[in-house]
């Protein structure tokens, strides 16, 4: 569109607008070097020094898919179908006997019933692949996609996917991601060793909302000396209105593997089990002395005395609240919401897209990255603008990965590129009137024009 209305465009192209089916085949055929570019960029912003690593913010954000969910396969739907089916046909087939009965020669089944008979058989073929993927919802034309809330709480649930951003102070997004999962359980750690593969090296400080709150992944944190602000949500100790006896407030003593409740009794280990729907392990204590306990019902409604869980994660979580406890740390913390938020809301309102048009996850990988790479390109050009960067100065080194060259018309324009002669003939003319041009906007807004040098259009 832009290529029909842009009038710098229409001069750059030379009025040759590329088709549709052009932008689709260049984009199937490119994903992984679409992919990569969002790296370059990062690694351009990183050398010219304007990605801060003090502070980053990640987050998840559900955008719809481009699978509808009216033609989606759900199993409460299919099964009331099913059994209206197995009804109406049972009937049929009673009518079928009565008549076999009454008439004499041979009796053919009526085409409704053959339908309904066909229309059994897909049913139950969807339901036996619902069953197969442990899904309750499935799209026939779009497997990777599952339902979520995409527009907010409250809304009906769509298909779609869950886009997961790395964002530093200053707006500029270091990694992304796509995943089909609807919360963001267990994506902490994955999120900042893609930050550490783009720029080198993790922020001192990460933070993330609670859906990132994981025992587990703190210890993974912990483990691979990342620096993490997570927000832990009600903690009792720090909420009003919860009892004396609620489980933050009880101690665990790791030399004698005991627990210590808030008046001084020990809560022993009696066993080992597994706790949540991902089955974390956890060691179970209880308390022996429960019947002589004088807040015995207060403190637990159990008939067999109160019992703590604590998961084998256990210490990392502790450290953390400890941590929390900073006025800095919890400065930083409510930074989170100014920082990756407004990205968010400028891919959905400012650039109005609120639903990938690509299926299958590795094509919305490919057009999220295409996103974030728009946002941090942005980004640049306001700096290049305010003088803080230039591209002269980023270019990047020789052990940085080499520029992804992309197949079909769109290539870039090296000289053993399969570039149109006419887009060739107008990247010379740009190079040989650029100065031309540059002097004569500079001349008739009385400026005066600072000799430099001509940049190379090498791509």
């Amino acid at each position: 569109r832009a290529c029909r209305d842009n009038v710098g465009l229409i001069w750059l192209t030379g009025m040759n607008e590329p088709d549709h089916n052009t932008l689709w085949r260049f984009f199937r055929e490119n994903k992984g070097p679409l992919r990569r570019v969002f790296k370059q960029v990062v690694r351009v912003a990183a050398k010219a020094e304007l990605i801060g690593v003090v502070l980053h913010a990640v987050d998840g954000t559900p955008m719809t898919g481009a699978s509808s969910r009216r033609t989606a396969w759900h199993k409460a739907d299919l099964e009331k179908t099913l059994k209206r089916l197995d009804e109406s046909i049972e009937q049929m087939m009673r009518g079928v006997e009565a008549a076999e009965r009454s008439e004499s020669g041979e009796y053919r089944l009526p085409e409704e019933l053959a339908e309904k008979e066909h229309l059994r058989e897909k049913i139950k073929q969807a339901l036996s692949e619902l069953e197969e993927a442990g899904e309750k919802d499935l799209h026939p034309h779009e497997r990777d996609t599952r339902m979520m809330n995409c527009n907010g709480r409250g809304s009906r649930k769509e298909f779609g996917y869950n886009a997961q951003a790395v964002v530093d102070a200053g707006g500029l997004v270091v990694a992304h991601e796509v995943v089909n999962e609807a919360d963001d359980h267990g994506l902490l750690v994955p999120m900042i060793e893609r930050v550490e593969e783009n720029i080198g090296r993790a922020a001192e400080e990460t933070v993330a909302d609670t859906g990132y709150k994981s025992a587990k992944e703190l210890f993974l944190a912990e483990k691979h000396e990342y620096n993490v602000i997570v927000a832990l949500g009600r903690q009792g100790e720090d909420v009003k209105g919860v009892g004396d006896y609620h489980p933050s407030k009880f101690q665990y003593d790791a030399e004698n593997d005991q627990c210590i409740c808030p008046r001084g009794e020990i809560l022993r280990f009696e066993r080992e089990t597994t706790s949540g729907k991902n089955k974390y392990p956890v060691r179970v204590f209880r308390c022996r002395s429960y019947k002589q306990c004088p807040v015995r019902w207060e403190c637990s409604k159990a008939q067999n005395g109160r019992k703590i869980e604590l998961s084998i994660y256990h210490e990392p979580l502790v450290r953390q609240r400890e941590k929390q406890r900073d006025k800095e740390k919890q400065e930083a913390l409510r930074r989170r919401q100014v920082i990756v938020e407004p990205t968010f809301a400028h891919i959905k309102h400012a650039m109005g897209f609120r639903r990938f048009t690509y299926r299958g996850l590795e094509s919305v990988r490919t057009q999220w990255s295409l996103l974030c790479t728009t946002v941090n390109l942005s980004k640049l050009y306001q700096h290049w603008l305010s003088g803080k960067f230039s591209l002269a100065g980023a270019r990047l080194n020789e052990t940085s990965p080499a520029v992804p060259k992309c197949r079909g018309n769109l290539a870039h324009a090296g000289r053993k590129s399969p570039v149109p002669y006419h887009i060739r003939s107008i990247l010379t003319r740009i190079r040989q009137n650029f100065d031309k041009h540059t002097s004569l906007w500079f001349r008739n807004h009385d400026l005066q024009l600072v000799p430099f040098k001509t940049p190379k259009y090498a791509s």
